[in-house]
């Protein structure tokens, strides 16, 4: 059975995202931006994982062009 809280996708490799995310937004200058930068990573890191490859690059376009402009002011 698929556990709907943890599911596989976020298991992939030898560490989960959002190990790798909460690593990767501990020096974003406030909430906002470390928000969009870690939605955009995890799209990412699991873009093979879903079966939605384009979806998912989609979606991490989505948040990084919304990151892009709020560091654009």
């Amino acid at each position: 059975m698929t556990d709907p809280i943890n599911p596989d996708h976020y298991r992939r490799g030898p560490v989960e995202a959002i190990d790798v995310i909460e690593a990767a937004i501990t020096d974003a200058p406030h909430m906002v931006p470390a928000y969009l930068q870690g939605q955009a990573l995890k799209y990412l890191l699991r873009i093979w994982c879903k079966g939605h490859a384009l979806e998912d690059a989609r979606k991490c376009r989505w948040y990084i062009d919304r990151l892009i402009a709020k560091l654009e002011g």
